[in-house]
């Protein structure tokens, strides 16, 4: 059987070396969490690259909001896929809809195409297709490895039973791996109850600004980083590991 999982998602290369401290067996490399993760700058990813040695799969998506795509915005994917796989990188984990809420598997395969030799996972643009059960099967038609999911639900725990029904249904064609709210007190149950073997969190905490000075007008403008901890991949990594 398989061995469990953790991926972080990183949105900085001080969290991805977090991540590597830690013990996670891969990172997703992202900007803007707040908004969900956006694909990183160029310098970003080439500098993870650099300096980490783990599996680095690069979120492919270039907005916030849905995921019905116009032509320049697949052409934007298309070429951060492109120096993506220039950089080095090992995969990238995207994902795109019709207007109808199906995947768009037409369009996935384009940028599939441009991958190449790289791994690629299918993100929680999944969460949003009106049919979870026939877009695992368009979804496994187009060769992915993995799908990111929350079953549909605001967390992985409160889409538990979802995701054990995706992780059933999939059986040994494709990795569910459930994300969304996952820490290190819910992390074990979920394994137990759903069966998946893979992990997404990111793991993260808010640190305080060092700034002396600040517009208090401006709050937006105030705060600190938001950074992969460490200490809680840690924690989740032995949580996995705990369950034999």
């Amino acid at each position: 059987m398989a061995t469990r999982l953790l991926e972080v998602a990183a949105n900085s290369l001080a969290s991805a070396l977090a991540a590597q401290a830690g013990g996670a067996g891969r990172i997703e490399l992202c900007s803007g969490l707040e908004l969900g993760g956006l694909t990183p700058s160029h310098g970003q990813i080439a500098l993870v690259r650099e300096q980490v040695a783990l599996p680095l799969y690069v979120l492919i998506r270039p907005r916030a909001g849905d995921f019905l795509y116009s032509d320049a915005e697949m052409e934007t994917m298309r070429r951060d896929i492109e120096g993506c796989a220039a950089l080095g990188c090992d995969g990238v984990v995207l994902g795109v809809l019709d207007a109808d809420g199906h995947v768009d598997t037409a369009r996935c395969r384009e940028l599939i195409r441009a991958a190449g030799a790289m791994g690629v996972t299918f993100h929680r643009a999944f969460d949003m297709t009106r049919d979870l059960s026939r877009s695992l099967e368009d979804v496994m038609v187009l060769g992915v490895e993995r799908v990111l999911t929350s079953g549909a639900a605001r967390s992985a725990v409160a889409g538990a039973d979802t995701l054990r029904m995706l992780v059933e249904q999939a059986a040994d064609r494709i990795i569910v791996m459930p994300g969304a709210g996952i820490r290190a007190d819910n992390i074990g149950e979920l394994a137990r109850f759903t069966g998946a073997r893979e992990f997404h969190a990111s793991a993260k905490r808010d640190l305080v600004s060092h700034m002396h000075d600040t517009n208090t007008v401006l709050p937006d403008m105030t705060a600190g980083e938001i950074r992969s901890d460490a200490g809680e991949v840690r924690v989740l990594v032995e949580a996995l590991r705990s369950l034999g």
